[in-house]
């Protein structure tokens, strides 16, 4: 199978199922070389189980295809060696120091030099003054921190982050993505799950995976794009009041309040307008044409998707 040099992911038609339920039906996507691809969708819908596939850690049903130049059928063991995998839970020793869990983690893999090496990468993630202290008293962010350390130690070609920031504080967030970009901007290739719209719109491209299949992929601006949503976003006096007259009229298909306003969304422009002509004049309301979110498209793609567990 030839695959093109910038190409990391290529798979046509994978299929999962798990006793007797398809968990990822007919999946077909290309990833390219150092990009930072994000997959968004609800709990249960298939992500892991996605990601999981398309670097050779779970034999599909159905369907073929390449990860870094290896078939994901019958060349998984290759495809592992270069693969870094950050899960949401730390993983990590935690009655070992940081220095101790990466020069571990440099051994496990046989990394020369692996004093050297956990080094290198404490001075490069700002690590530095915390070389001795136990991986289970560091904080969130920190903990973050380390475990990217540890599984971008072995200079895999392929980085998996399974929810890697729940729970973190912003700050260390923004941090953890600044690094991410630096990994990207070396050849890294990154796949990444997540709930958080900000961390979404970091990504390169996006894939929207609802109970199985996926629904829309692209850059964010492609994806806000291939909505169709048009939204208004309306500010004033009793919104939540609002929110309850507007739920489930014709011509409306996404209401959901941010902040201090109302978003109100719909697909046919001409319906949503004749929807909402009756609630333009009301008092103490302002309405104005806006760009739809990413989170509105979020939670369109999420109110029309098929739940395949009910």
């Amino acid at each position: 199978m030839t695959v093109a040099a910038d190409i990391a992911i290529d798979v046509h038609g994978l299929t999962k199922s798990f006793d007797g339920r398809v968990v990822v039906r007919d999946l077909s996507m290309q990833v390219k070389r150092g990009s930072i691809y994000g997959f968004l969708g609800p709990n249960g819908s298939g992500k892991t189980t996605t990601i999981r596939m398309l670097c050779g850690l779970l034999t599909p049903d159905k369907g073929d295809g390449t990860c870094l130049g290896y078939d994901i059928r019958t060349e998984a063991d290759k495809i592992k060696l270069r693969v870094g995998y950050m899960t949401q839970r730390f993983s990590l020793y935690q009655d070992l120091s940081v220095r101790e869990n990466l020069e571990f983690v440099a051994r496990l893999y046989g990394i020369p030099d692996p004093v050297g090496a956990a080094r290198a990468m404490i001075q490069r993630l700002g690590l530095q003054g915390r070389e001795e202290q136990l991986a289970g008293s560091l904080s969130g962010g920190w903990k973050q921190r380390l475990a990217l350390g540890a599984c971008t130690l072995p200079n895999p070609q392929l980085l998996l982050l399974d929810e890697p920031t729940a729970g973190v504080d912003p700050k260390a967030r923004r941090e953890f993505w600044n690094e991410i970009h630096a990994l990207a901007a070396e050849g890294l290739t990154v796949l990444v799950s997540t709930h958080y719209m900000d961390e979404a719109e970091r990504c390169h491209e996006i894939a929207y995976i609802a109970y199985g299949e996926l629904l829309v992929h692209g850059t964010v601006e492609d994806v806000i794009e291939h909505s169709a949503l048009v939204t208004y976003t309306v500010s004033g006096e009793d919104l939540n009041g609002l929110l309850h007259e507007l739920a489930g009229k014709p011509g409306i298909d996404m209401a959901a309040p941010f902040g201090t306003s109302l978003h109100v969304s719909g697909r046919d422009a001409a319906a949503l307008d004749a929807a909402i002509a009756p609630f333009r004049s009301r008092k103490g309301l302002v309405w104005a044409k806006s760009e739809p979110s990413l989170e509105d498209v979020f939670i369109d793609l999420m109110s029309r998707a098929r739940d395949n567990f009910q």
